[in-house]
């Protein structure tokens, strides 16, 4: 389901005392803007937020609405949903909320009350970078692939069918999905097969953009990491069976020093699991399809590896 939060931000930018009409806003989405800021931003209410929230009310949003005069997002992102439900065979009511961040990330997932949530924040495909919303400048033909991606997840934590690690930790947190929770209690290997079969999702929902496209890389990046592929493969597989934050934040979030990042005597790239994942859910992909393999544990890509290699 669509739910679309974009009208009801510039409502708030049209007022006189924009603060206010943004409490309001916040209190009538609560449950999923809470979760929003917990996962993505920072805490809701503390002194920091309202620094953020000042900010972002008060920066310049030409380049949305230039965005919204000129490109029918909504269409955009409801044909991708409707491909997404028929090609990962979506079988739990999802929601996909087209909303304006506040400057953190381009797109996300979400579990709320054990109902999975996809996002994206649209002042980030704009086509233009803007300093003051922090907005990537990513073009909008790209939100098909982010659609995707975060549908891909929420199968992964939601459906009947999955066996996935996340899954479990979800439902054992009441319904909830945790980016720091999660972070410290599920298995590296979990974590990189997760966003490996995201990204795999997105290539069969949205395809034909540039592979680097959907990993969220620059072409230099992306490059790189193929060159790195050997050291990255054999410098990670001492740690795909531990759990802990540091672990999922050196390879799978942006932002990180250099120092958190140094494996073995090297700085890795950012990001470095997205494309680690990636080709650790080649062989279960091509063995079972997406679908199947968005709800197969972990432990399944070593088992389809291994098939595909011939080895008994």
């Amino acid at each position: 389901m669509l739910i679309n939060l974009v009208p009801d931000l510039l409502a708030v930018l049209a007022e006189a005392d924009r603060e206010a009409a943004w409490h309001k806003y916040f209190e009538s989405h609560s449950a999923v803007l809470t979760a929003y800021w917990r996962n993505y931003v920072l805490e809701p209410g503390s002194p920091a937020a309202e620094d953020v929230i000042r900010n972002a009310l008060a920066a310049d949003r030409s380049d949305l609405h230039a965005l919204l005069a000129g490109v029918d997002v909504v269409r955009i992102v409801e044909e991708t949903l409707a491909r997404a439900e028929d090609i990962l065979q979506i079988d739990r009511p999802t929601d996909c909320y087209l909303m304006v961040g506040m400057g953190g990330a381009n797109a996300g997932e979400l579990v709320v009350g054990g109902r999975g949530v996809a996002f994206v924040c649209l002042e980030h495909f704009t086509a233009r970078a803007n300093p003051q919303t922090y907005g990537l400048g990513l073009t909008p033909d790209l939100l098909p692939l982010w659609v995707a991606h975060e549908m891909a997840h929420t199968v992964r934590y939601t459906s009947p069918a999955s066996r996935s690690e996340l899954r479990r930790l979800i439902a054992d947190s009441g319904g909830y999905y945790d980016y720091w929770d999660t972070g410290r209690r599920a298995t590296l290997r979990e974590l990189l097969v997760n966003e490996g079969l995201a990204v795999r999702a997105a290539e069969a929902v949205a395809p034909g953009s540039r592979l680097s496209d959907y990993f969220g890389y620059t072409r230099r990046q992306y490059h790189r990491l193929r060159e790195l592929e050997a050291f990255l493969t054999r410098a990670v597989a001492p740690d795909l069976d531990r759990s802990a934050l540091g672990l999922r934040l050196r390879y799978l979030s942006g932002g990180m020093s250099p120092g958190a990042r140094l494996v073995q005597g090297k700085v890795i790239p950012e990001r470095s699991g997205y494309y680690l994942g990636h080709r650790m859910t080649e062989a279960l992909v091509r063995q079972h399809g997406i679908a199947a393999a968005l709800r197969a544990p972990a432990e399944d890509v070593q088992a389809a590896d291994d098939a595909a290699r011939g080895v008994a």
